[in-house]
């Protein structure tokens, strides 16, 4: 069964064609630039070789037309005819209280997606665009929305609930959806299976570390707190989100830069985090060498970015009475060791003790714990579109 994997965003497109349930890579690469003069589509070879196509491509129909034709192609192509995909899994960002699940998409699907762009309108319109495309293009062929929120979905009223007045949260939907939830819920039942721990009674905390950054709390195999809220904003410091601030410094900073609601949207999403402190860049490469240098300014920036991590794996701990694992993930999580490490360097306390020489790998699964340690800590590379592919062939089963 041949699935293709779609993630769009608002001016590019990932993709991935699996064999499954061999779970085989057929193809993948992306489209940038849409709607731009130099966009281009970025494919990888079956030998791991790159191969760049430069062509216009102003909106997601056309874009998914290209895609289509790459797999199709005489040169670079891996199927005689699209009639051999079975089914289209989309990643979806926000599905709001409305999907604690994967879901075929129908009409009602899509209205209900659309209904959820007041709360994720830099992703959600996009997703609907590759939605869209496929069915102008592919009438006939299912395909399956699988939501970033619905992992999330198991939180307890008294995690997910803000404490403003209640009518909020009635007329608007104003509470903590978290995110990441594919590649949380991929890597948290995958670290069960890679310790050969039953996932019941197992209480996880795993670390999506990337530009973007999310930590989750997870007992016995359901979510039951994570750090970004009701937006992406909310929780860790990221690449270029401010992550936890005071409400009222938000006001207080308004009101002296007199920002408008959109211009501080802009300053806390894009200008702020690594990059806002950092200055130079919100790349975590760059950052650490700049800490080997010893410029000081990368290494406040480095401290408060790991304290952040710390603190809210503590917290986790005490919210579950207890960890037995603790995971890295992400791209930061999966290839950075000082990371790792500098997370780490106060949680003795928990009993977490890592081993300096096996924390050195990068972006493979492996145990970076000592055999002494009380908590076993795990770097788990994720891959949410195979968990979107395995979620599409599952409902197509139903």
């Amino acid at each position: 069964m041949k699935i293709l994997v779609l993630n769009c965003g608002s001016s590019s497109i990932k993709y991935k064609l699996f064999e499954m349930p061999s779970k085989e890579v057929l193809a993948q690469g992306g489209i940038e630039k849409i709607g731009l003069p130099d966009s281009f589509l970025k494919l990888t070879l079956p030998n791991g070789e790159k191969k760049i196509i430069e062509r216009s491509i102003q909106e997601h129909t056309s874009g998914v037309q290209m895609i289509f034709d790459v797999l199709t192609d005489a040169e670079f192509g891996v199927v005689k005819d699209l009639s051999e995909i079975e089914a289209v899994g989309h990643r979806v960002l926000h599905g709001g209280s409305k999907f604690s699940e994967s879901v075929v998409i129908n009409q009602d699907v899509i209205n209900a997606i659309e209904e959820c762009c007041d709360l994720g309108p830099l992703h959600n319109p996009a997703n609907l665009k590759g939605i869209y495309a496929v069915q102008k293009l592919m009438p006939q062929v299912p395909q399956i929305a699988v939501f970033d929120t619905a992992f999330h979905q198991t939180m307890p009223e008294h995690a997910y609930l803000y404490p403003v007045p209640y009518e909020l949260y009635e007329k608007y939907g104003v509470r903590r959806y978290g995110f990441h939830g594919t590649s949380h819920r991929y890597v948290s039942k995958r670290v069960c299976e890679y310790l050969n721990i039953p996932v019941e009674g197992s209480k996880i905390i795993t670390c999506h570390i990337g530009n973007g950054g999310s930590i989750a709390a997870i007992k016995d195999g359901k979510c039951i707190d994570t750090s970004m809220g009701m937006t992406p904003l909310e929780g860790l410091m990221m690449g270029t989100r401010s992550g936890d601030i005071d409400a009222g410094a938000v006001l207080y900073i308004m009101k002296k830069e007199g920002l408008t609601p959109d211009q501080t949207s802009d300053l806390l999403n894009k200008k702020s985090g690594v990059l806002g402190m950092f200055k130079r860049s919100s790349d975590m490469r760059e950052l650490e060498d700049a800490v080997a240098n010893g410029e000081d300014l990368a290494i406040r920036t480095e401290n408060m970015y790991f304290y952040r991590i710390t603190k809210y794996i503590g917290a986790y701990a005490a919210a579950m009475g207890g960890v037995d694992v603790i995971l890295f993930t992400g791209g930061v999580g999966e290839n950075q060791a000082t990371a790792r490490a500098g997370v780490c360097k106060t949680l003795g306390f928990l009993g977490v003790e890592l081993d300096m020489e096996k924390n050195k790998v990068r972006s493979k699964e492996a145990i970076i714990s000592t055999e002494n340690s009380k908590v076993t800590v795990c770097v788990i590379p994720t891959d949410e579109e195979l968990m979107i592919a395995t979620d599409t062939m599952e409902l197509l089963k139903k």
